[in-house]
């Protein structure tokens, strides 16, 4: 069977040497494999369409998040992400073996891990909203409670929640956090952010799901909607871009023209963009949280 070159490779694991398992009935591959489960280590992981650091970036993984291994070579791995189905290439150094699953999610947009329960001490590594960690203890030094990893690292227990808690109810609101966040095309954490990470990461941390990409998003998610019909938690779409209306007349979005996430109103924002981008192709209203 010749591969169906419909799948899109983004979200489907097959190459011509090998391919997910899942695929065997739908595409042609020398073997296929089932996906070696696997956790990220590192802050942040940026996940490529190639084995090359000079290939630009798709997405990015966080701390703590799950994978599907399917290849391991030249220090690379080609992996599956679990949360959203994204493929592609990280460094083998980004990934450690499943052990303890996390217990605790980070809901602000940035915090630290310190090198123990006392926020004087060195903060070893920078993380991200949405990163996952596996708490085992607690702390407290000066009024100040932390959260105690299983190699002594801490982290403010005030800015971690149980893992399936969320940030909150209002998505937008959880968006809405991270203005000023620098843009960064194809950032989906709270060190830099695209129009389309926005989107996912503000839902995620309400329970919401959302697909990776843009175009993915203005093909499924939620229902489409007029204009006219704008309101708060509404999506607007234009070929390669997103934003968020805050309220009928502002549009929330991480966008190339400020370097941010940012506030616009939005018939200046349709206007601005539109001779580049033209008219937008789509608004949509996502399901809410019951």
């Amino acid at each position: 069977m010749a591969p169906d070159h419909k799948l899109d490779r983004r979200l489907n694991a097959y190459r011509p040497d090998l391919a997910d398992a899942a695929l065997a009935s739908l595409v042609e591959a020398e073997r296929f494999v089932e996906g070696i489960p696997a956790r990220v280590t590192v802050p942040v992981a940026a996940l490529r369409p190639r084995p090359d650091l000079a290939s630009g970036i798709d997405t990015e993984l966080l701390l703590g998040e799950e994978v599907k291994v399917f290849d391991r070579a030249d220090g690379w791995a080609w992996v599956k992400a679990v949360s959203d189905g994204y493929v592609g290439y990280l460094p083998e150094t980004a990934l450690g073996p499943i052990e303890a699953p996390p217990t605790h999610w980070v809901t602000v947009p940035r915090s630290f891990l310190y090198t123990g329960p006392d926020l004087r001490f060195p903060n070893q590594l920078a993380i991200s909203m949405g990163s996952r960690l596996t708490v085992t203890g607690e702390a407290e030094t000066r009024g100040t409670r932390y959260f105690l990893l299983d190699d002594g690292r801490a982290v403010i227990a005030d800015h971690c929640r149980s893992i399936g808690t969320p940030a909150g109810v209002d998505y937008v609101a959880v968006a809405a956090r991270f203005l000023e966040t620098p843009y960064l095309w194809g950032g989906r954490s709270g060190h830099g952010i695209d129009c389309s990470g926005l989107v996912q990461l503000s839902m995620l941390m309400c329970g919401l799901q959302a697909p990776r990409d843009s175009d993915m998003q203005a093909a499924g998610l939620g229902n489409p909607i007029d204009r006219s019909d704008l309101r708060r938690g509404d999506l607007i779409f234009w070929k390669g871009h997103a934003g968020i209306m805050e309220d009928e007349r502002t549009l929330l979005h991480a966008n190339g023209h400020t370097m941010s996430v940012a506030r616009e109103d939005v018939d200046a924002a349709i206007a601005r963009i539109g001779w580049l981008y033209e008219q937008p192709t789509g608004y949509r209203r996502p399901e809410r949280i019951a």
